[in-house]
């Protein structure tokens, strides 16, 4: 048998703090054979990226491989010489980094950066590298590339950006390349379009990839095989099929029951690992995963096990599973996890039902008509003429019900956002209605505004850049209660203690500083806040976009509790449309700053009229390698068009596959299938409801034929 592209062999990493040693990655093995994709999948902090790292040599200060092999070929890389290994890295083997935009040299053009490794591994002249990056960057598709290869990093979305990172690994054809989450945080089409040139190339060029994510769907569809890493040891390998219909690693096994499916039952909370994994400073005697395992019993604790199996299908546990976990409800004691909370088990008891709420006739909490909102395009530095506008938000109307959840879902870039600022007063609209119980909030002034906006509290996409890093958690939580004047001190500090309770954190948080925690404790920290002041409406950003899926599963199971037991309405916004239908009772999907489809969960997944919507619910990636295999092409192609100068009548007209010449002349109306179920289309996906097909007469014979 030829030699794998790339083999790791009982590899050890650790990386020297001052006081203390990481002990990252510990005796690893895995082998990636040519034209093959290799996925390692875990969650933050289970090694996967120091792992890569450790690959390339390019480890942080203090880190260094103590034991194992690294063989590219047959040539070790352990020990190398830094001149011999520069030779290799970037030239046979190459990584595509985790954020594009701290990566790119901000100073430096796409066109210098893509060029740069052709001219300094294959000696090419300045013309002849700038050429070859036009080449890369054409093979990786993105749009107009002579034109972008004078623009810098910043004047790129982050989809555009990570093609540029693509294209500079690519630039010199490297026999193996390290994916690092190279969709992590993009919208999912644009991730779906980044997987499929990676898909592409693969196959054109004969790369050995390894594919770093802690997203399962991602991986589901790309991956022959598929390595579980946990706390810097693989727990789990197996072919990607078996791997997703019968694990037998409870972290396997909870990491797949923790994510949100379209299919999921939202009457039944998300499985979810309490804790967090352990101090790799002081790690665990037994089983690294012991702590957190229902399973775990004293052999785990005292013996770590070794990764056993049959065939391709190993695992490291004394007590494995048999398959995927039939899920429920469970309160966990004190000494299981922080009291409040709420986790799911592997139990054969079917969870309580929980009933949508109904308007019963009263009139909306939160309603919304025909609201506008858009940004001045300015031009010259003393003077700054209005010379455009960003149209953000478009004539969009709809309402909320008490204790009623709204999802709002749509790609980057199309105005989500802007209408949650709307709701809670940070920005003013300019033209339509913003009403809470009946009355326009906004339009008030001084203390009677600050007054009204208890009503309306937002929890922000980025718990680390809204809580005040020079704060406490006190006194984060206590500033809102301060401001409206509500209660005395002790009153303040005991409302503190009880929202620590609701969102599990221990009393000891209060003292400590944002930085201190994890990015799942900040976002319950952000949502305590939100909801210290009780209000009837919040406003969740993006809650669950930058966490692993495990602690979204926390966070979202949190979140529903939470906001049955306040009785609020909520807006929950995202590019997800899975997180959305299990948060919400109804959607509204948005595209470039208007409301195009409007319905329940079950309407807008089985029932989508609009192309956009039925593109986005294509696009999702699946944690079934059966299903992500018999895709066969990208739901939605294309860019975005610019806010400032949308297209006439129809704005998705230039993605869609159905736009026809009235799609260009005649912005759609709203059109109504069900009683709860709109959209706007000229060519929709399902027949309207006969009353509006008479009305729309033509139109509606054409919707029938595509349906």
């Amino acid at each position: 048998m030829a030699s794998p592209a790339l083999k790791v062999h009982d590899l050890t990493t650790e990386i020297q703090l001052s006081r203390a040693t990481v002990h990252a990655v510990g005796n690893v093995d895995l082998e990636i054979a040519e034209g093959e994709t290799l996925g390692l999948v875990g969650e933050s902090g289970s090694g996967k990226s120091i792992l890569g790292l450790s690959i390339l040599g390019l480890l942080p200060n203090g880190g260094h491989v103590t034991g194992g092999s690294i063989k590219l070929y047959d040539r070790e890389l352990v020990g190398m010489k830094p001149r011999e290994l520069r030779e290799i890295r970037g030239n046979d083997i190459a990584m595509i980094f985790q954020d594009s935009l701290s990566s790119l040299n901000p100073t430096k053009s796409i066109g210098e950066q893509v060029a740069e490794p052709v001219r300094l591994h294959r000696g090419a002249s300045r013309k002849e590298a700038f050429d070859r990056a036009l080449e890369v960057l054409e093979l990786v598709g993105l749009p107009r590339p002579r034109e972008r290869m004078a623009d810098y990093p910043h004047q790129l979305s982050g989809g555009l950006r990570q093609r540029v990172m693509i294209a500079i690994a690519l630039s010199c054809e490297p026999k193996v390349l390290l994916a690092d989450e190279p969709t992590t945080a993009l919208d999912v089409t644009i991730q779906a379009q980044i997987l499929k040139v990676l898909d592409d190339l693969e196959q054109r060029l004969g790369m050995a990839t390894l594919l770093v994510t802690h997203d399962m769907g991602v991986v589901a569809g790309r991956s022959k095989r598929i390595n579980v890493m946990y706390a810097g040891r693989i727990v789990e390998t197996a072919p990607s099929e078996e791997l997703f219909t019968a694990m037998r690693h409870p972290y396997t096994q909870a990491l797949l029951g923790s994510i949100p499916r379209l299919e999921s039952d939202a009457s039944k909370p998300l499985l979810s690992i309490p804790g967090l994994p352990p101090d790799l400073t002081h790690p665990p005697t037994g089983c690294r995963f012991a702590a957190r395992c229902r399973f775990a019993t004293d052999q785990c604790r005292a013996q770590e096990p070794p990764l056993t199996g049959s065939g391709d299908h190993q695992f490291a546990c004394w007590n494995p599973v048999e398959g995927p976990a039939i899920i429920t409800v469970v309160r966990p004691t004190a000494s299981s996890a922080p009291a409040g909370t709420v986790v799911a088990s592997v139990i054969n008891e079917p969870a309580p039902a929980v009933s949508a709420p109904s308007s019963n006739g009263s009139a909306p909490l939160l309603e919304l008509v025909d609201v506008v909102r858009e940004y001045p395009v300015t031009a010259g530095a003393l003077l700054k003429r209005k010379v455009n506008s960003v149209k953000a938000v478009s004539n969009v109307s709809l309402y909320v019900n008490p204790g009623e959840s709204f999802g709002l879902v749509g790609e980057s870039g199309c105005g989500k956002t802007s209408l949650g600022k709307l709701i809670v007063g940070i920005e003013k609209p300019d033209g339509g209605h913003v009403k809470v119980n009946g009355e326009e909030l906004f339009r008030k002034r001084g203390g009677e505004l600050r007054r009204a906006r208890r009503v309306v509290q937002m929890m922000f996409q980025d718990p680390y850049g809204s809580l005040d890093p020079r704060m406490r958690v006190r006194s984060i939580l206590r500033e809102p209660m301060q401001i409206q004047g509500i209660g005395s001190t002790k009153d303040q500090d005991k409302r503190v203690r009880e929202l620590l309770g609701e969102v599990g954190l221990p009393v000891n948080a209060l003292e400590r500083y944002p930085h201190e925690f994890s990015g799942g404790q900040r976002q319950r920290i952000a949502l305590a806040r939100a909801l210290v002041l009780e209000p009837k409406i919040m406003v969740a950003d993006e809650p669950v976009s930058a966490l692993d899926v495990s602690i979204r599963s926390q966070v979202l199971n949190l979140m529903k509790r939470l906001q049955a037991e306040h009785g609020m309405a909520s807006i929950v916004i995202s590019h997800d449309l899975a997180v959305v239908k299990y948060l919400s009772d109804r959607i509204g999907v948005m595209y470039l700053g208007r409301l195009v489809e409007l319905g329940t969960g079950d309407d807008i997944y089985r029932r989508a009229a609009h192309p956009y919507t039925d593109a986005l619910i294509k696009t999702i990636p699946v944690p079934d390698p059966a299903i992500e295999k018999a895709k066969t092409e990208v739901g939605i192609r294309g860019e975005l068009p610019s806010p400032i100068d949308p297209p006439s009548g129809c704005r998705f007209r230039t993605r869609c596959p159905l736009a026809q010449e009235i799609c260009a002349e005649v912005e759609p109306p709203m059109r109504r299938f069900s009683p709860s179920h709109q959209a706007a289309c000229h060519f929709p996906l399902q027949t309207p409801e006969p009353e509006t097909a008479a009305a729309n007469g033509a139109t509606s014979a054409a919707a029938t034929g595509v349906s």
